[in-house]
C-alpha cells in the first residue's frame, strides 16, 4: 500500500470520525490532506521508505485566527488518535519530523518551505522561490477545505511562474546544460579528467532536468526524486528519461547521448516557438528564448542567471 493511500484511508475511517466526535464543527474551519515532505507525498514511496518518517497520519491546516480558537482542541484530539493502523505505526514526533503532520497554521506551513506565508506576488519574490519548496507545497492531496485559504494559496502557486520568469529560467538552464554537457564534458574526457567529466555530466543532467520541468510548467522536486518525476512528464520527459538513465549507467557513447537529449529539448523549444535559432548547440537556443522575454530588466540579465 502506498503511503498517500494509507493516510487517506486512516483519515476517512479513523481520523475524521474521531475528530468529529470531539470537535464536531472542525471541518468548517480547516483544510485536511497530506502535503509536504516525504516520498509518500509525491507517490514515490516503497518498502525502503518505511524505515523512517513513514506511517499513517495527515495534516490539518488552520488560519491563524482559527488556530487560536480551535487549534489546541484539535491537537489534543489528533494526539489521541490510534497509534497504529493496518500494522503501521503513526509517524513519531521528533525534531526531524515536526510539522509533517498534525495541526498546522496555514501561513506557517507555506513559510516553512517558501519563506513566505502566502503565494509569491512580485517577479522578485517568484524569482527567489526555492523550486523544491514550490514542489513540496503543491504535491500530495487536499481532501477537504471548506474555508478555502489553504487551497487558494496552493492554486496560485500551481498556476506556475510568470511567463517572463519561466522563460528566463529556461534560458539559464539550457545555457548551463550546454556549457556542462555539450562543451565541458567532452573536453574533460579528451584531457583524461575523469572527475571533471563526471561533474560536468552531473551538472548537465541537473540542468536538463530543470529545463524539461520548465517546459512542462511543473516544479522540479528534491534531486533524488527528479528522475522519477521526469519520466512521467508528458513533454519530452518520457523520451529523455531512458537516455538519462543510460548516461548514469555508462551505457553507450556518453557524448552522443548528451547530444540526443539536447536535441529533444531543442526540438521542443522550436516547436513551441520559444526559439528560432538554427543550431544543434543549446546555447543559441537559450539566447533566443531570452531575446523573446518581454520585461526589459529580465531580458537584460546574464544568460546563466535565473
Amino acid at each position: 500500500m502506498k503511503g498517500l493511500e494509507l493516510c487517506r484511508e486512516y483519515y476517512e475511517l479513523v481520523g475524521a470520525p474521531a475528530l468529529a466526535a470531539v470537535c464536531p464543527d472542525y471541518l468548517d474551519h480547516c483544510a485536511v490532506g497530506l502535503v509536504g515532505e516525504g516520498s509518500e507525498c509525491f507517490g514515490f514511496d516503497d518498502e525502503i521508505s518505511r524505515d523512517h518518517d513513514w506511517g499513517p497520519g495527515f495534516c490539518i491546516w488552520l488560519t491563524e485566527e482559527d488556530d487560536a480558537k480551535y487549534g489546541d482542541d484539535l491537537r489534543r484530539a489528533y494526539a489521541a488518535l490510534p497509534p497504529e493502523y493496518r500494522g503501521f505505526r503513526r509517524l513519531r514526533e521528533s525534531a526531524m519530523t515536526a510539522g509533517r503532520v498534525g495541526v498546522l497554521p496555514v501561513g506557517g506551513f507555506y513559510a516553512r518551505f517558501l519563506g513566505l506565508p502566502r503565494a509569491p506576488e512580485t517577479l522578485r519574490e517568484w524569482r527567489y522561490m526555492p523550486q523544491e519548496g514550490l514542489a513540496t507545497v503543491t504535491n500530495g492531496e487536499v481532501w477537504s477545505d471548506r474555508v478555502g485559504v489553504f487551497t487558494g494559496i496552493r492554486d496560485e502557486i500551481l498556476a506556475y511562474y510568470p511567463e517572463d520568469l519561466r522563460r528566463k529560467k529556461l534560458a539559464a538552464k539550457c545555457a548551463l546544460a550546454a556549457q556542462a554537457g555539450q562543451y565541458n564534458y567532452l573536453r574533460c574526457l579528451r584531457r583524461g579528467e575523469d572527475v571533471g567529466a563526471f561533474l560536468a555530466l552531473a551538472r548537465f543532467v541537473e540542468n536538463i532536468h530543470a529545463a524539461i520541468f520548465l517546459l512542462n510548467h511543473r516544479y522540479m522536486p528534491y534531486y533524488k526524486w527528479a528522475q522519477r518525476a521526469l519520466a512521467a512528464l508528458p513533454i519530452v520527459g518520457a523520451q529523455a528519461a531512458p537516455l538519462i538513465d543510460a548516461l548514469a549507467r555508462r551505457e553507450g557513447d556518453g557524448v552522443e547521448t548528451v547530444e540526443r537529449i539536447s536535441a529533444l529539448v531543442i526540438e521542443q523549444l522550436r516547436r513551441e516557438g520559444l526559439s528560432d535559432a538554427d543550431s544543434d548547440f543549446l546555447l543559441p537556443h537559450a539566447e533566443s528564448v531570452q531575446r523573446h522575454i518581454a520585461d526589459p530588466q529580465v531580458r537584460a540579465m546574464h544568460i546563466m542567471a535565473e
